[in-house]
């Protein structure tokens, strides 16, 4: 009997479907060694040697495999072809060479097999095809993969364990944590918040001209006067963090006036631009591109994002989720254009096929961009089964955008027309008519077309209207999950594997909340970052951070060793630590008063941040415990009681507006709308 080892009971179900009874597969339930939860786990005087141990909870499923595995002729480990992947096949292989060794002893044999032995396959996608392929061909752990998960474990161990217990201390809170990554992460959503507290809106005025030409009407805005354009004011931030604004040509109301006063007929098209503008489809989706379009399009958060897209390819509809790679195996290129030919026509094939160049320097996961593993299974075809209407939506998601990456472009028309008054004024307008669907017959249009009458050079227009409007400058948006992960990925902070945890965990420690889709910091978020800017700066400069993340892709390249890469990190590191437990001072959180007096001592109450949230306590703890829930009012009445709305969270972090008078009055909604 061979023995295959996987992570998850589902993908064993989905390798049973196409192997017969000569295999046995099990799941390792994921990772079978780790780093101690109660301890640092890192020996940093003996090359940060790692003490790995076997979860408690996971003993049972390790006991169970080597019971498996010492009937098995053969054992293959079939986990995923990442780094993570490398590293649980390199754990579970050290835990069963261990068994045989002991077996070797007590019978003076030499062991049968070493880590850098057992019988290792990849596959980047559960079909029947590609798990014969791999079984074909295998191959040994891959020990310059592991060690870079190693290095990246250990230097998260070391940042993390040592951090936290310095913020605990100085911010007196023993829930907090800190990382290389989720603390650049937060830095970001500080600054932009700061930067839009500190923009100042400025006033400007647009103005369009509604034109008649034979009976059809045209608007067209003013864009021009004597060779200087209007435009809409520029703002950027100077060296001192302070704003300044170019101002408009139109700054306000009487300026707007002034200018519509003074155009002067006649009103002659002066230029009439006709193009064929041609768009190529985009190419398919990485993980981190996945994530934001699924955030943008679907709503998901990114931690949604990757369990439904984990399920889809562990019951073998798309191919490996975790992945940087914008390439597609010939396979399914072939596959994809004879479809493209058969379902829409040879029109909506392009002459040769389409071939992306990934951008990502991660050579060892660059395999193939996120696809269906069946280039005909549209989702409409997918039996829900197991699946539920969001696994079908991003299915969907997926299906159009690795098809449509294979089709031909679409092409438009375009025309611009430009409008002079008598006094040189400007005017201009612009709209464009698909000449050709190519890759939008797949996925869609995004945008309706603008159909502009015809007119031609030297017609005479009269002008019926003049419409001026007025704008203000508008700060820098906040960041949603997935402009934050877009931002992460251009600057090279952590991997997009690692961004939906992440995102997680920084509202989960209370840094971040989220409000109708944006991210936007706390107290807490702003005092953690300031402090940590403050005494470690190299751990949260966006460079340093991104060279950190090269030196673990040379980890993995067999570019470098990974002791002296963590050694080069800690030594600096530790001293800094040790500095700041001595030089730094306690931080004070800024403590919001309600006016109030607490009900058992008559001091002041406040609004105190834990754990899970805001509470309301009493400004003399800790002689005096009183605390009670927190609920942000709204400016609506319950409608059963009367009391007041307040917004709540759910066990599982969900927002819901409830009534203030709760136990007594259990009203809740999970929507503004729905209090009626």
């Amino acid at each position: 009997m061979k023995l295959i080892i996987v992570e998850s009971p589902t993908k064993a179900r989905t390798l049973s479907r196409f192997l017969g009874s000569a295999y046995r597969i099990e799941a390792s339930m994921g990772h079978v060694r780790d780093l101690p939860k109660s301890a640092l786990g890192v020996d940093v005087e003996h090359d940060f040697t790692p003490s790995y141990i076997i979860p408690r909870d996971k003993t049972k499923q390790v006991n169970a495999l080597k019971d498996v595995a010492a009937k098995a002729d053969e054992v293959i480990l079939a986990t995923d072809p990442d780094r993570e992947g490398e590293a649980i096949a390199f754990h579970i292989a050290e835990i069963l060479r261990g068994m045989k060794e002991k077996k070797a002893k007590k019978s003076k044999k030499e062991p049968e097999q070493s880590p850098e032995t057992f019988k290792r396959i990849v596959f980047h996608e559960i079909t029947e095809t590609a798990i014969k392929e791999a079984l074909n061909h295998p191959r040994f752990l891959d020990l310059q993969l592991v060690d870079a998960q190693q290095a990246r474990r250990v230097l998260d161990r070391l940042v993390g364990y040592k951090l936290s217990p310095l913020l605990w201390k100085k911010l007196s809170k023993r829930w907090l944590s800190a990382g290389r990554v989720q603390s650049v992460a937060v830095r970001l959503i500080v600054e932009r918040e700061r930067e839009i507290q500190k923009f100042a809106s400025v006033e400007f005025w647009t103005i369009a001209g509604e034109f008649g030409s034979g009976g059809q009407m045209l608007t067209a805005a003013l864009v021009s006067h004597d060779g200087v354009k209007y435009e809409k004011p520029l703002t950027f931030t100077l060296f001192d963090g302070t704003y300044t604004t170019m101002s408009s040509l139109i700054p306000d109301e009487a300026s707007a006036k002034a200018v519509i006063q003074d155009l002067s007929k006649p009103y002659t098209v002066s230029a009439v631009d006709k193009k064929e503008v041609r768009r190529n489809p985009a190419a398919p989706y990485t993980t981190s591109t996945l994530q934001q379009d699924a955030g943008r399009k679907l709503y998901f958060s990114s931690k949604k994002t990757m369990q439904l897209a984990q399920k889809l390819y562990e019951e073998g509809y798309i191919t490996y989720h975790r992945t940087d790679s914008v390439n597609l195996s010939e396979k399914f290129i072939d596959e994809a254009r004879s479809f493209l030919g058969s379902e829409y026509g040879a029109a909506f094939v392009p002459s040769a096929a389409r071939r992306y160049k990934t951008k990502s320097k991660v050579a060892q996961e660059a395999h193939e961009a996120i696809r269906p593993t069946v280039v005909t299974r549209k989702y409409d075809a997918i039996q829900e089964g197991e699946f539920n209407r969001d696994h079908l939506r991003l299915y969907d998601l997926i299906w159009k955008r690795a098809v449509a990456s294979q089709a031909a472009e679409a092409v438009f028309d375009s025309t611009t027309i430009r409008i002079t008054s008598g006094n040189d004024y400007q005017f201009e307008t612009s709209g464009s008519v698909i000449k050709f669907e190519g890759f939008l017959k797949v996925i869609g249009r995004d945008a309706e077309e603008t159909v502009i009458p015809a007119v031609s050079v030297g017609q005479e227009l009269v002008l019926s209207a003049v419409v001026p409007t007025q704008h203000v400058t508008s700060p820098p948006p906040r960041y949603t999950e997935a402009s934050l992960v877009k931002t992460l990925e251009e600057k090279g902070i952590g991997r997009p594997s690692t961004y939906a945890p992440i995102l997680s965990t920084i509202v989960d420690r209370q840094y971040v909340i989220r409000e109708e889709k944006k991210m936007i910091p706390t107290e807490l978020g702003f005092a953690v970052t300031d402090f940590l800017v403050q005494y470690f700066p190299n751990i949260l400069d966006l460079p340093f951070t991104a060279h950190m993340e090269d030196d673990l892709d040379a980890i993995a390249n067999g570019e470098k060793e990974w002791v002296p890469v963590i050694a080069e990190f800690y030594a600096p590191f530790s001293k800094s630590i040790e500095k700041t437990y001595v030089e730094a001072d306690k931080v004070k959180l800024a403590e919001e008063m309600i006016d109030e007096k607490c009900p058992t001592c008559g001091h002041e109450l406040v609004i105190r941040t834990g754990k899970f949230g805001k509470f309301i306590a009493c400004t003399n703890f800790p002689e005096c415990t009183y605390t009670r829930q927190y609920g942000e009012k709204v400016d609506i009445k319950c409608p059963r009681c009367g009391g007041d709305i307040v917004v709540k969270k759910s066990k599982r972090g969900k927002k819901f507006y409830g009534c203030s008078n709760y136990p007594t009055c259990t009203f809740a909604a999970w929507k503004k709308e729905d209090i009626k």
